[in-house]
């Protein structure tokens, strides 16, 4: 079963990654681990905005 998506916990998950990648004291394993994350949420975020939008030109 796949998880439901909520985009606004997407976002400020997104956020928090932003204040921590750019936290110098943020060692470069963990900013790997950010950006992957990052990345997948981005694209989660970039397909439930088309499907959103898709849904809406049909209305």
């Amino acid at each position: 079963m796949e998880e439901r998506f909520d985009y606004n916990e997407a976002v400020a998950e997104l956020e928090k990654i932003a204040a921590r990648v750019e936290d110098p004291a943020t060692g470069l394993d963990e900013i790997d681990r950010c950006i992957k994350r990052a990345d997948a949420l981005i694209g989660r975020c970039r397909e439930y905005l088309r499907t959103t939008r898709d849904q809406m030109e049909t209305l």
